[in-house]
Formats: structure tokens, sequence, C-alpha cells
């Protein structure tokens, strides 16, 4: 171990290989402290070339390697094993933003840069980098390709998949692909680099990438309504795209059963309806001509969704203040479920077609099978992304609820894929969701999966146990 970690000092320097235990805690759990690990060291490069020197360095040794970004993952999917034999390759080092191209609308950026960082960059340029995350601060940009993240201008801008024109991939051996080509048409053979987009860091390491920027709006507009079912929601939403078009930025849905939630944790944010309806959805328009047309658009869909008794209350933003406090009860969902208590997460997609059943029946299952479980669901119907959570019986025993995890994600992924939907739609597989995949995949396509792990990483040094199972 100490002729290993001596070679790493050699190619990093001193400060940058990490191996007392209070150093390498913060790198060894996830964010949510659901797994802990032990890392061999934690190795933080510094550039590109540092990491391939790294990755040669431990494919000549045999030893695996866990890349790693802002660690925000939410399935585990950044953190070692428990037997301390594997690297944490840390990112954050390289931090750079090496061109923008405003004439192009792209961005290299390299893979440490946290998304903050990249927005406030474009921004700068007189851009918009429009992917948004609750933890934008913290999450970069690799761990965003890492996990093709999403977020809540998927309808309008598509996940990183769609905003990724290019990336430079430090293979397991230490070669470096570059493939920061900043072409939006570019037939020449596979497209490689849709290999390493969400494949959590199991085939290669992402070091950087050329994205797609695009004129920032004139105006934004924010609203919430209030909906007497999710059946009325998928209707606004088809209304909505007709009437709106590419406008339609976002378009999320909030239950009622998350109402309480916020306002026994966050008694600071105003929900902005005296009655507790079913549910809620905050929209957002982005309009590129101007305020005064956006906001006639807009209330004219709301004032023919209030008509026909589709909406049936609603505000919308008339200041830059009110549009944040209207996110703001949205982006505090998920810490109010954490603060109420233990609960068990599912971040499901599904055909927009199919959700208010999948809602109806899936709540059905849950009443019987745990009887006092209270579902809080939430997320991104423009794009078909719920978190559907199931959260313990208030004065419930928390040990006991944690028990019931795989019997309930069984009922609740069952009825996902009865409906063609999919388990895990924008935080990854990881190690939390590898082996549930693999019992809704079929054998061919887990095959070709295994051939495509096997072709580009024959020694399974890279991030060994996420995605699939190791052969």
């Amino acid at each position: 171990m100490t002729d290993l970690v001596a070679a790493l000092r050699a190619l990093v320097g001193d400060a940058h290989v990490l191996t007392l235990p209070d150093d390498m805690a913060a790198y060894n759990t996830d964010w949510r402290r659901k797994y802990l690990g032990r890392a061999r060291a934690v190795v933080r490069p510094g550039s590109t070339a540092e990491v391939a020197a790294v990755m040669a360095l431990a494919h000549d040794r045999g030893v695996a390697v866990v890349p790693q970004g802002g660690n925000t993952g939410l399935s585990g999917g950044a953190t070692p094993d428990a037997y301390g034999q594997q690297l944490v390759l840390n990112l954050c080092r390289l931090n750079r933003i090496r061109h923008i191209d405003a004439a192009n609308d792209t961005v290299v950026v390299e893979a440490g840069v946290t998304l903050q960082a990249l927005q406030d960059a474009a921004r700068g340029a007189g851009r918009l980098f429009p992917l948004s995350l609750a933890a934008q601060g913290s999450c970069t940009v690799g761990g965003n390709l890492a996990t093709n993240a999403g977020g809540t201008a998927v309808l309008r801008y598509g996940n990183m998949r769609e905003l990724t024109l290019g990336l430079e991939v430090v293979t397991p051996d230490g070669q470096v692909w570059n493939g920061l080509r900043a072409l939006r048409k570019d037939n020449t053979g596979y497209d490689l680099k849709q290999l390493y987009i969400g494949s959590e860091g199991s085939l290669g390491v992402i070091t950087a990438a050329a994205l797609k920027l695009f004129a920032p709006p004139r105006a934004t507009l924010t609203a919430m309504m209030a909906l007497p079912s999710l059946t009325d929601a998928v209707t606004l939403l088809t209304q909505a795209r007709l009437a709106l078009g590419p406008a339609l930025t976002a378009f999320e849905v909030i239950s009622n059963a998350c109402v309480p939630l916020l306002a026994r944790h966050f008694p600071a944010l105003r929900w902005p309806f005296a009655t507790n309806h079913p549910l809620a959805v905050l929209l957002e328009v982005s309009d590129h001509h101007g305020e005064a047309g956006a906001r006639d658009a807009l209330e004219r869909v709301l004032g023919l969704a209030m008509d026909v008794g589709t909406v049936v209350d609603g505000v919308v933003a008339e200041s830059l203040s009110q549009s944040r406090q209207l996110w703001a009860l949205r982006e505090h969902i998920s810490e109010a479920q954490g603060l109420d208590g233990p609960h068990i997460k599912h971040d499901i997609s599904l055909p927009a077609s199919h959700v208010a059943t999948f809602v109806g029946d899936a709540e059905a299952l849950v009443a019987r099978a745990a009887p006092g479980a209270r579902v809080a669901w939430f997320g991104h119907l423009g794009d078909g992304n719920l978190h559907f959570n199931v959260l313990a019986p208030p004065g419930s025993d928390a040990a006991a609820f944690a028990e019931r995890q795989p019997e309930i994600n069984r009922l609740v992924h069952d009825q996902v894929v009865a409906f063609q939907g999919s388990i895990s739609a924008e935080h990854g597989l990881g190690q939390l969701r590898r082996d549930e995949n693999a019992r809704y995949k079929s054998e061919l396509e887990l095959a070709l999966m295994q051939a495509v792990k096997q072709a580009l990483d024959p020694l399974g040094l890279m991030n060994p146990g996420k995605v699939i199972s190791p052969q």
C-alpha cells in the first residue's frame, strides 16, 4: 500500500493524496449517508494528464477506481466499497472553463466545474446553460454527465445527453480520447460519447465536455395552479404544450401530501392557496420576445383551463421575488420529507399519458401493504419523471419501516414497469437500484450491457459494483 501511495503522490503531489480516515471521511460516504465505504486512498488530480497517469498506474497495479465529482448523488454511485482497496478519484480540481464560443453557442468545460459556475460563466458570455438542479452549487459537470442529470427544464432543453456535443474521456488503461468536437452534425461512426453519458463512471473517466449554450430568454414567468386531479394536470400539460410550444420551460406537480410537510418544517414558506387542493402545478414560461406576449399567452391558457374546471385556482408571479418564493416551495419538498422521518424514495419515469392511472393504482397498493403510510409524490410531469415517495406512518418505528423498503420498492417498481416506465429517471442506478434493474431488464439487454462493459473495461476496474453486477 505504501508503495502505491508513494507512486500516486509522485504523480499528483503529496497534498492531493489522502489516506487518513478523517481526511477521507467525506469522500467515503454518499450525500444521504446511506452508504459508507473505505477507500485505500483519495486521489485528487489537477489535470487530464494527471488523471491519465493515475489511471495507467491503477491499471498496471490492478486497483479499482471510483470516479467522484461533487458527491451529491442519491444512488451510491460514487461511494467505494468497504474493503479498503479501491481508489476514490475525485475530480473537483479539474475546475476550468476552457473555452466559450458564443458564435457557436458552445462551451468546453472540465468535469470538476460546478453546475453553478458553468451557469455563471454562460451568463457572463450572454448565454444560458439550462440545466438546473437543487444541488447546483455543489454538483459537478462530470457527475451530471455520469448520471445523465435532468432537473426542472428537461421539458424545454432536454437532459445532459441532449445538451452534450462532445467529451474528453480517460480510458481504464490511461489513454485519453479527445472527442471534444463541438459539432451538431457528425455522422462519422458510432456516437461514442453516448456510451459514457449515464454510465456512472463504470466505463471510463469523463474529464471534459463540449456543451450546448442557448440564447437567454428576455422574459420568464412563473405560475402555480391548484387542480382537482392528476388527470386534469395531464390535460393542462397537453393544452399548455399546444398553446405555448417551446416557450413552456417547466411543468412540475406537487401532491397535497407535500403541503403539510412544508408547513411543518419550513413555516416561512407560504403556500399560495387557502384550501389544500388535491395537487398543484408549478409552470414556467420563457419567452424570447418580451414579457407582455408571454403573459398574454400564459393567462389565456390558464383562463381557458379555469373556464372548463381543469384549474380551480391560480397565481402568476408578479416579480422575480415572487417567482423564487414559488420555486422555493418545490425545491424544499425533498428536505421536508427527510426532516419528517423515515421514507422510501422512488425516482421513476412514465409516459405522461399513464401517470394518473399509475399513481392511483400504486397509492392503493401501498395503502393495503403499509396501512398508515403516507404517499407524497412530486416531480417533473412535463417529462414524466415522478418522485413517488412513501413516508412512514407518524410515530412508527424507523427501523421496522426501513425493513419494509425491499417490499415497497418491489410493489412500486412492478407497477412502474407494468405501465412501460423506468425505475430510475434521473438519479442513476449506482448500487441502490443495480439489482432491481436486473430484475426488469431482458436477458438480451443485460448481455448487451455486459458486452459493452467487457469491451471498454475488460479488467473490471472502473467503479465495480455499480450499474451492473460484476461478472
